[in-house]
């Protein structure tokens, strides 16, 4: 039971960034004594198959990962500390995309407006065309709409960086999304972050992320959920496609969906972004050669900075 408590774990971390660094050979494991526990899955210490108890630390919830994962705080910084070593050896930073509002806008069937009744809106989402861009979630009564450029804007963005999904949806829906968005899961795999997942209420946090802070980049429509991460954020420009998501936010006009119309893709708002993140990359990577670790966060920061204020300074 012990073994196979390890090599399940082993496997699933491998999974989560394969490196030499990151699992140590099976004569380290047995060096190494317990406590502190590095963490639990399925409730055994995947270490030395101890059971956990109530006077074990619990630790941090991985369920995105794989159901029944905790992992400890020491556990949690050698993972990130192995990932960044690998980030970096790839020229790669993070990147957590956000997904309502961000890459897509969804509408609940009973929420569609007289207007896009009337054009067809649901027969159009019920095509089934893998290369279209207007879904329909079944088994959620939803229709759901890709923000255009969002295919190219994933597949150039992956070659930068190392890519999570972050959204306040759950966990059902999430997947879903992902698998429209990623159907040969080659961009996300399992990192795929819903609001079961979170550890506050309403906030977003990168204590869920197996990576390190200080090469995160956040892409999000909404800032309040991101109170302990400003810093690593560009605030997106929201995508309202349906006439609910326009009723919702208090525009009294007609949506993009009623007026059969959309974003521009090669110069709109994903493309726009993709420049942003390409110049923080090549800034990043410019001068990180000449920095210890401990100053990634404030030359990400800068990079950020740098970058969104050509984009502000563009838009006048």
């Amino acid at each position: 039971k012990r073994r196979k408590v390890k090599v399940q774990y082993q496997d699933r971390e491998t999974a989560i960034r394969p490196d030499e660094d990151s699992i140590g050979s099976s004569e380290d494991a047995q060096i190494k004594i317990c406590p502190p526990h590095p963490g639990y899955f399925g409730g055994l210490c995947f270490r030395c198959g101890k059971r956990q108890d109530e006077e074990d630390v619990p630790g941090v919830a991985f369920g995105y990962v794989h159901k029944g994962l905790r992992l400890g705080t020491t556990e949690i910084d050698r993972l990130r500390g192995s990932d960044l070593k690998n980030l970096l050896r790839e020229k790669k930073l993070i990147l957590i995309l956000d997904l309502d509002h961000t890459l897509i806008n969804s509408t609940k069937l009973h929420d569609i407006s007289a207007a896009e009744n009337n054009l067809g809106i649901q027969i159009a989402a019920s095509k089934d065309d893998p290369n279209g861009s207007l879904f329909t979630l079944e088994g959620m009564q939803m229709l759901t709409k890709l923000r255009p450029f969002v295919r190219k804007f994933l597949k150039e963005a992956s070659n930068m960086f190392e890519m999570y999904i972050y959204t306040m949806g759950d966990k059902a829906y999430a997947i879903e999304i992902a698998k429209l968005l990623d159907p040969r899961n080659v961009y996300f795999n399992s990192k795929v972050i819903s609001n079961s997942d979170c550890t506050q209420r309403h906030q977003k946090g990168l204590d869920m992320v197996l990576g390190a802070e200080s090469v995160a980049v956040i892409l999000d429509d909404t800032e309040y959920v991101w109170q302990k991460h400003k810093e690593n954020l560009i605030l997106m420009e929201r995508y309202h496609y349906f006439a609910s998501s326009c009723r919702q936010f208090g525009f009294s006009v007609k949506s993009l969906s009623e007026l059969m119309q959309d974003e521009r893709g090669s110069d709109g708002a994903l493309a726009t972004i993709l420049d942003v993140l390409k110049r923080i990359h090549t800034i990043f990577f410019d001068l990180v050669g000449y920095l210890s670790t401990c100053f990634y966060h404030k030359l990400l920061s800068r990079c950020l900075s740098t970058a969104v204020h050509k984009l502000d300074s563009s838009k006048h």
